[in-house]
């Protein structure tokens, strides 16, 4: 790790992963991933996941890493936790959103008001393909009603999401459900998304060095990038725990 390395006296109840480019890239997962993260369950750190994934794309995922924390799915607009029986948590109204779109599709040539598959499930957001249109869509809604609309790419979409609605929001619900004190989390991802909750748990780790922003806002980063850098966390966490 780089920045020190983890302290050797860390203590930690939970680990909190982002899922694309930190847990699961266009390979899949890492070869050694699910036995890594079910040997830190077994030493009694809870494993959840927050990701910009609409919920529906989010528990199988959970399933095949056979972890026992919650989800925050559409960064932070959507809280999942029925295994400790609370009922999903529905954090903002996703029409806005989707209105902001169809507007969009009206001043920017070839633009898609539709966005990405995983629309039609989204409860709190709205998605659209990654273009280089982020800071025209920013710069257009500035001027209209739904100026206070929030416009950030994760690397894999755009996404249009309700003031106040990020992964910390989320957390915050999440964590006070299960009574676990973010100081004592442990937050892990690769962009600009995971920068609130870098900001809130009491650790983070970057695995990715790319952006200036992701990289200042973290503890920790890793010396491997991706999936990669997430197997030498998990190996590091192993050393100490």
């Amino acid at each position: 790790m780089y920045m020190g390395g983890l302290p050797d006296d860390l203590e930690i109840d939970m680990l909190v992963f982002d899922i694309d480019g930190t847990l699961l890239d266009s390979s899949g997962f890492h070869p050694d991933l699910i036995p890594l993260i079910r040997e830190v369950e077994e030493r009694g750190v809870t494993v959840s996941l927050a990701s910009g994934r609409a919920l529906p794309n989010i528990t199988p995922i959970r399933q095949a890493l056979g972890v026992s924390g919650f989800i925050v799915a559409e960064n932070g607009g959507v809280v999942w936790d029925s295994p400790e029986g609370h009922e999903l948590q529905i954090l903002a109204d996703g029409s806005r959103p989707l209105q902001a779109a169809q507007w969009l599709a009206t001043q920017i040539e070839g633009f898609d008001a539709k966005g990405i598959e995983s629309n039609r499930w989204r409860e709190t957001e709205w998605c659209m393909l990654e273009t280089k249109q982020e800071k025209l869509m920013r710069s257009l809604l500035s001027q209209t009603e739904w100026s206070d609309l929030v416009v950030v790419s994760t690397g894999f979409a755009i996404h249009i999401t309700c003031p106040g609605i990020d992964k910390e929001a989320g957390l915050r619900v999440a964590l006070e459900q299960r009574g676990v004190a973010a100081s004592r989390v442990l937050s892990c991802g690769d962009a600009l998304n995971d920068v609130p909750m870098f900001r809130y748990c009491g650790y983070s780790v970057a695995v990715n060095s790319s952006l200036s922003e992701v990289v200042e806002a973290a503890d920790y980063l890793t010396v491997s990038h991706g999936i990669e850098g997430t197997a030498e966390l998990l190996k590091a966490l192993l050393d100490i725990l």
